[in-house]
């Protein structure tokens, strides 16, 4: 069995009727796949994702963070679902479909994740959307259960049998009874064809409810030596941090104190980060429990030559194109602030090779510029933004995601989560809107034979994080975007994509007429 951290918990923790932590992606595929060949293709390699094999084990009491257990058997008929549009289904069609699906919770009595193969979709198309609960995975650990299932080639090589000690636990079908009692009446949706339990363990091991209680009072025991770690350690990062940056005096403690610890450690002075105050837009405040969910693709080489001709990064240009995307949506809405957007930017803590379960993510804030009205001076705002965190990042690494979550004792941490939301929700929350940008694989990838087009991201908005985010996923010459919002704030979210695209067109132009 292994534990959660402390930043998995909040991932659970904040979770409300409207605030849901589910991490996904949509998959845009040539031609047709079948739930068989779906169903046959993560039998075989189960084995190669973790998180779709363990279950949530919780510490009595919520005395300390829950645990994962594998389970003995994964019910397929469960996890594996198929629909269909009404052909031809379009883009905008299938955006709703899948606003929808994200917006459910997962069952926390079972593995955490669904797939949806969903057909009918115009031009000879089929989809696949895959949510997981993001206290099973970040970023990283997510790319790598993606990377399990997909093939360099349409003839899927032949895998070598997993080895486990004392028992073969090779996946096999076990049947399908004991699948009936767990369909969900109200999911319509879900395809009648059944696959039966796939077989992937020895019973699971029992966990000693004794020990795990005792680890729980153990570790209360010692959390005010936590809290002063993180006190220690957070301090000279008040200003990075959400918030807690606005709290007057803040700035000026952060300094000091880290202008003397880089004294006494004879290390680098970090660059000073600019004050944010985070305006109110319309997708500030409390979301509600409905998404709108839209999805783009931009050429890579467009980017590039924004990139190579300005000797920006291809993040920079990113940001650059989310920052005048939302700059037209609030003109548009006549809600653009006269200062910048403050935006969250998930950073991974992860050194290469490592591939410790559990997140090891934080998040950094910066400026987009969006009052700039001129394309390039927008441009080199965000970059020189950009610049700064990256250039604090690489010099002193913030953690203060992970030792904050670690300085709550654990039965509090749902309290305080619920209680930081509810604040949150009454203002313009710490930051507008939370921005990804993911580098992935620059070759043909394949499912089963069929031919991977696309690969949207599908992400989390919350009271606390604004009420839209928006994911790109760069992946054979293209970006693909993935824009979530709160369906009543931003009921518009495909003139978001458009926008973004119209601001590459932009940006082009002007380099090409230089």
């Amino acid at each position: 069995m292994r534990q959660l951290n402390a930043v998995d918990t909040q991932f659970l923790n904040f979770e409300t009727s409207t605030n849901v932590a589910n991490i996904g992606g949509l998959a845009i595929l040539s031609g047709g796949l079948s739930r068989g060949d779906l169903v046959s293709l993560l039998a075989r390699r189960l084995h190669l994702a973790a998180p779709f094999r363990m279950r949530l084990v919780p510490v009595p009491l919520g005395l300390d963070h829950p645990y994962w257990t594998e389970e003995h058997a994964v019910d397929l008929d469960y996890h594996v679902r198929e629909l269909a549009l009404p052909a031809p289904g379009s883009d905008e069609q299938l955006g709703e479909q899948v606003a929808r699906l994200h917006a459910r919770r997962l069952d926390r009595r079972l593995p955490l994740w669904e797939m949806y193969l969903i057909h009918g979709l115009a031009g000879d198309r089929t989809a696949l959307y895959m949510k997981v609960h993001h206290a099973a995975v970040d970023g990283v650990t997510g790319a790598d259960v993606l990377a399990g299932l997909l093939d360099t080639s349409p003839e899927p090589p032949d895998l070598a049998e997993p080895e486990f000690p004392d028992s073969p636990r090779s996946p096999r079908s076990l049947g399908s009874a004991a699948s009936a009692d767990r369909a969900d009446p109200a999911e319509p949706e879900d395809s009648a064809e059944s696959s039966g339990l796939v077989e992937i363990a020895e019973p699971a091991e029992t966990i000693d409810t004794r020990e795990m209680l005792a680890r729980g009072i153990a570790k209360a025991v010692v959390n005010p030596a936590n809290t002063v770690r993180f006190l220690v350690n957070a301090v000279p990062h008040l200003d990075e941090i959400p918030l807690v940056s606005q709290i007057p005096g803040a700035r000026t403690i952060s300094r000091a104190t880290r202008h003397l610890a880089n004294r006494l450690a004879g290390t680098a002075e970090v660059p000073e980060m600019p004050r944010m105050l985070v305006p109110r837009t319309p997708f500030s405040g409390r979301i509600s429990a409905h998404r709108r969910f839209a999805f783009t693709t931009l050429p890579l080489e467009d980017v590039k030559l924004v990139k190579n001709a300005l000797g920006v990064t291809v993040n920079d240009v990113v940001m650059a194109l989310c920052a005048g995307a939302l700059r037209q949506w609030l003109l548009k809405h006549g809600s653009l602030p006269d200062q910048p957007l403050v935006a969250g930017v998930p950073f991974s803590l992860r050194t290469p090779g490592d591939r410790r379960t559990g997140n090891q993510v934080t998040i950094m804030i910066t400026t987009l510029a969006t009052q700039v009205a001129d394309p390039l001076e927008r441009l080199m705002a965000v970059r020189d933004a950009m610049r700064l965190i990256k250039e604090r990042s690489s010099l002193a690494p913030a953690r203060w995601l992970q030792e904050m979550s670690d300085m709550m004792p654990a039965a509090l941490t749902g309290l305080a989560a619920r209680a930081a939301f509810n604040l949150f929700a009454g203002s313009a929350g710490p930051i507008n809107v939370m921005i990804s940008n993911v580098p992935g694989p620059q070759l043909p990838l394949y499912i089963s034979g069929a031919r991977l087009l696309a690969y949207h991201p599908v992400s989390v908005v919350t009271d606390a994080s604004g009420g839209l985010n928006i994911t790109v996923f760069s992946y054979d010459g293209s970006l693909d975007v993935g824009v979530i919002a709160c369906r009543e704030m931003v009921p518009d979210v495909w003139t978001v994509t458009d926008y973004l695209g119209e601001a590459l067109v932009e940006l082009k132009l002007l380099v090409e007429q230089q």
